[in-house]
């Protein structure tokens, strides 16, 4: 195989940004089908994204031999499924971020992912961008010392309450759609487990949610806080609808001094990036690679997976841990893990 054909699950709102326009600038990949629940819907997706194949369902994109992969960019709520069925179909996978519902869930696709042989990747695209790379030197090199605490957010504002993204039974909530960013950052920044405690791992101590009038399961916003390897802490804050309007930062603070980042999850858009060691700070800058969109760099990502056979960062093994602690906060908020009763 010397180009992927990726077929598109759904013509979400997403899907331009985070495939369609990259995929023009990553040649390896074309974007060759698209199938929605409205075939009216996908033929206009079709058109005004110059996609030559319309299929009628899911299951039919799926079965179609000219396609060697597909993107899920479907409500929560449906990617453990599509992900099961596109892998059995033969079909290497990229799923919207979370990868699933739950902890179960994300289980069940990373055993079909193993069992097929298949690219499962999730697509926490922010991890491919050269910032979170440089984030995580600068903790390997112990430039602060010893981490101390991480604090991580991700809020925006979204009003539009009838969005799917407050829909329980879709596995919404701002844990899911927001907070899933921040969870990810912590388990990224996170020290490692020490040598005398390999199977160490996150914890999560307390959790306070939000949540929404009409629907008390859901929550518009969340704070957690975890327990680290090695003694550290760590904090994470959510929002879709609360007085933390906007904010999307991670901060390390360590021993010697600090790391704080305005925008790690979009930084191709604006971004700053700080570093205080001993009393003195630094401005960081990555220039020019900085400004190549995350979207750009996961894609091209998935084509070195699929083409080439190199390990993605975002796994289909590694959502399983994301998922365990954002099932765990759930339980700690008092709310039910998402795709449960």
């Amino acid at each position: 195989m010397e180009r992927i054909r990726i077929g598109v699950l759904g013509a979400a709102r997403i899907a331009p940004n985070a495939l369609t326009k990259p995929a023009r600038l990553v040649p390896e990949v074309t974007v060759a089908a698209v199938a929605a629940r409205d075939p009216e819907k996908a033929e206009a997706f079709a058109r005004r994204q110059g996609i030559r194949t319309v299929h009628r369902d899911y299951a039919e994109l799926l079965a179609d031999p000219d396609l060697d992969a597909v993107y899920i960019p479907l409500p929560n709520g449906l990617h453990a499924e599509w992900a099961v069925r596109a892998l059995e179909a033969g079909k290497h996978v990229l799923c919207e971020k979370p990868m699933t519902a739950n902890e179960a869930e994300a289980r069940e696709v990373a055993e079909a992912a193993k069992r097929t042989g298949l690219v499962c990747m999730e697509a926490f695209h922010w991890r491919y961008h050269p910032l979170a790379r440089r984030m995580r030197e600068i903790l390997d090199e112990e430039e602060i010392g010893a981490v101390r605490h991480i604090s991580t957010t991700m809020c925006f504002p979204l009003p539009m309450m009838g969005d799917i993204r407050y829909n329980f039974a879709l596995a919404g909530g701002s844990l899911m759609d927001a907070g899933c960013y921040a969870v990810n950052a912590v388990r990224y920044l996170a020290p490692a487990p020490d040598e005398t405690a390999p199977d160490a791992r996150i914890e999560v101590r307390s959790a306070r949610a939000t949540v929404l009038k009409r629907d008390p399961r859901v929550d518009r916003a969340m704070e957690a806080h975890f327990a680290l390897p090695g003694g550290a802490t760590a904090t994470m804050r959510s929002s879709m609808l609360s007085r933390h309007v906007l904010g999307i930062s991670a901060k390390v603070v360590g021993e010697r001094g600090e790391m704080a980042v305005m925008n790690y999850v979009a930084p191709h858009f604006r971004h700053t990036f700080t570093v205080t060691v001993d009393g003195r700070k630094r401005r960081e800058h990555l220039g020019q690679a900085a400004r190549t969109p995350t979207y750009q760099y996961q894609l091209q990502a998935f084509a070195d997976a699929v083409l080439r056979g190199v390990e993605p960062l975002t796994p289909a093994e590694d959502a399983v841990e994301t998922m365990r602690l954002i099932d765990d906060v759930y339980r700690k908020a008092g709310l039910p893990v998402r795709g449960t009763a």
